[in-house]
């Protein structure tokens, strides 16, 4: 074999497929169709890929993007979040105590990017791309259902993060029910929600004050506490926030190092928990142990002087919470929360005059394996595993009812 021979051998080889695709696209029938439509994807793969080899695509936030390029990106959001929303039921979302859930970390996670009534949106935000939607204005396009699963999930490609704990479906509703309300609310009334007794210019009052041995302001972390739990520890009056005030310093120690450490789970507890030293979550749990356990709403402790309350279902709830249920392996509650003078654990909480809308949410989420918490928690889960919708609006009915400790006995029973 000559020289020759090998050189025209291998040049026909060479030419072979681009005649093949040649003939390919000019005969006719479905070869010709399938070889045009492979080689024009053949040459936009190729086109796409030495258009970002060469680096000609801008990924630059300064420059805005292409009108079709910003259409194609919004119908794929919208009809992919609307798809995944099929036959997704709202739970009823015009409860004041759910808004108020909502307001409070919508003010701290939210606003800074999509701003709130009385809020000029920041300078820095109006430079991001895409720029975050500004939500008091831009909420009537999208269902409750839309808005849960953005919330849960955040979108990838934005600033929109997904929520710190996907188990707490009941935050992600309370926010939803806050989104909707908030394009009604006037700044003051949005100011109002968000904080409470405590306006964000202000500082906070004369019972935080031991609070400056710490190493970052009081202010910053006691405010943040107080817009939901208020000043006096109370929670607001709506049940929307638990009762902090006379409550265990032990256990409210241990539940903050849980939120920090993401143990017990809250997409709004836990990123102000992560923030905090452990002198600053001593120093606030010996703050809240200390205030008397009254405020808000009346310590009264009898059926009667309690018209949201059924006298049955306080007594069912008493039978639960005194004896039981052996046969469905149900603890006796008052072993470990009271009331009595029963030696009790130090992490265990005070239930006595807490809201009952509160202990129905944590119960259910102790029986449905969502709750974390302190190291005393696997007994919780173990406990609430048996307990009805029935139990549990009976035993929350039942602790509601009852009235505050005094804070000598807090004190003493810790």
């Amino acid at each position: 074999m000559t020289r020759n021979t090998v050189i025209r051998g291998v040049l026909d080889g060479l030419a072979y497929w681009p005649r093949r695709a040649w003939h390919c696209l000019i005969d006719g029938g479905w070869k010709a169709v399938l070889c045009r439509v492979l080689g024009l994807g053949a040459v936009a793969a190729i086109g796409g890929l030495l258009f970002v080899a060469l680096g000609l695509p801008s990924i630059a936030a300064s420059q805005p993007h292409w009108p079709v390029t910003k259409r194609l990106l919004e119908i794929v959001m919208t009809h992919t979040v609307r798809m995944r929303t099929l036959g997704e039921q709202a739970p009823p979302l015009d409860d004041p105590a759910l808004v108020l859930r909502g307001a409070g970390h919508y003010a701290t996670g939210c606003a800074p990017c999509h701003s709130a009534p009385g809020q000029r949106a920041s300078l820095i935000v109006q430079g991001m791309l895409p720029s975050p939607p500004k939500l008091p204005e831009d909420m009537h396009n999208l269902a409750p259902s839309e808005m849960f699963w953005i919330v849960k999930h955040g979108l990838k490609y934005t600033s929109m993060p997904a929520w710190p704990a996907p188990k707490r479906e009941d935050e992600v509703w309370a926010m939803v029910a806050f989104l909707r309300a908030l394009p009604s609310l006037d700044p003051a009334e949005y100011r109002r929600l968000a904080y409470g007794e405590l306006m964000p210019e202000a500082g906070i009052g004369r019972d935080g004050a031991y609070l400056a041995t710490l190493q970052t302001p009081p202010q910053t972390a006691l405010a943040n506490c107080a817009r939901c739990h208020g000043e006096d520890g109370t929670g607001r009056g709506l049940g929307a926030f638990p009762k902090l005030a006379g409550q265990r310093e032990t256990y409210l120690l241990a539940s903050l190092r849980a939120y920090g450490s993401g143990e017990r789970h809250s997409g709004v507890m836990q990123p102000i928990a992560a923030g905090l030293s452990d002198p600053q979550m001593r120093a606030l749990a010996r703050h809240y142990a200390s205030l008397a356990p009254t405020g808000a709403t009346p310590a009264v402790g009898t059926p009667a002087a309690n018209p949201g309350h059924d006298a049955d279902l306080i007594a069912r709830g008493e039978r639960l919470a005194t004896d039981g249920d052996a046969p469905r392996r149900i603890p006796a509650c008052r072993q470990c929360h009271g009331p009595g003078a029963v030696v009790r654990h130090p992490l265990h909480p005070d239930l006595a005059n807490q809201y009952r809308d509160y202990l129905a949410l944590q119960l259910q989420l102790f029986r449905d394996g969502h709750r974390g918490g302190t190291p005393r928690a696997h007994v919780m889960r173990h406990a609430a595993l048996a307990l009805t919708p029935g139990d549990i609006d009976a035993l929350s009915a039942y602790y509601a009812s009852l009235p505050a400790p005094a804070p000598a006995a807090a004190r003493a029973a810790r």
